[in-house]
């Protein structure tokens, strides 16, 4: 028999694709409040305030998450779908990289890549979670920012590109046409599920208040559920959306 994954892997299956990104909400959720425990630390996303030569128009987040890349794509991170780069011209994987077949029908995956626009957003939120001030944890405030921006990605475009390819099989006739007419504000209706996004954002909203309901504040700093929220309203669920219909944008036609 086989078995769950295995079957996902030939029929994406909107259950088990829900599932996968409720999983995802935790490590969002985690990360963020790690990041919270340092100072805002601004001097961080400055280009050319980095301290490393060479690198003037990049700031030490840049320079920390290319460094990290650089390591994911030598360890073969990016041939999985969902994991898309911020960087372009990184290096191919030095081992092998055996992957279970994919239910998607793409060419090449970063044909749908919101990196920048996660990155943009995200830099938005930290200054609005953070503390105000510097505590020169540089080095651990930019770790934290590259884990979370990550997590964020990830479930970003594994939403985009498993919920468009299983909507899109349950009915094909329907997306092609507006496929083929190009027609992007029919898609957004087409894919919008509000009932299912209410859900998320109450869910999203429980786990906040779970991960923090025993915090000791006297060590800890807490995060302002709210703002997540906000997060996940106005960019994690919209840029989802935006992912679905450039996959179907870009879907390879007959498959």
């Amino acid at each position: 028999m086989k078995d769950k994954a295995e079957q996902t892997a030939q029929e994406p299956d909107l259950n088990f694709i829900a599932l996968q990104l409720e999983g995802l909400e935790e490590t969002i959720i985690y990360h963020l409040i790690e990041r919270v425990q340092y100072y805002k630390n601004s001097v961080i996303y400055v280009p050319g305030k980095s301290g490393f030569k060479g690198f003037a128009r990049k700031s030490l987040l840049d320079i920390r998450l290319l460094y990290h890349e650089r390591m994911d794509a030598v360890f073969g991170r990016f041939c999985v779908p969902e994991e898309r780069p911020f960087n372009i011209k990184l290096p191919k994987p030095r081992r092998n990289v055996h992957l279970p077949p994919y239910p998607l029908a793409l060419k090449d995956y970063n044909s749908v890549n919101l990196t920048g626009r996660i990155k943009q957003d995200y830099l938005e939120l930290a200054d609005k979670i953070c503390r105000n001030g510097d505590d020169g944890q540089y080095g651990s405030s930019v770790e934290n920012d590259v884990f979370a921006l990550q997590a964020i990605s990830r479930r970003i475009h594994y939403g985009a590109f498993y919920v468009a390819e299983a909507k899109y099989r349950k009915n094909p006739s329907r997306y092609r046409g507006l496929v083929e007419a190009r027609e992007y504000d029919a898609l957004l209706l087409a894919l919008t599920r509000t009932e299912v996004e209410e859900k998320i954002i109450m869910r999203v909203k429980a786990k906040v208040r779970l991960a923090q309901a025993k915090v000791n504040t006297k060590i800890r700093t807490l995060i302002d559920p709210a703002l997540i929220l906000a997060f996940y309203k106005h960019t994690i669920i919209p840029l989802t959306k935006q992912g679905e219909i450039e996959y179907l944008f870009n879907r390879v036609p007959g498959s």
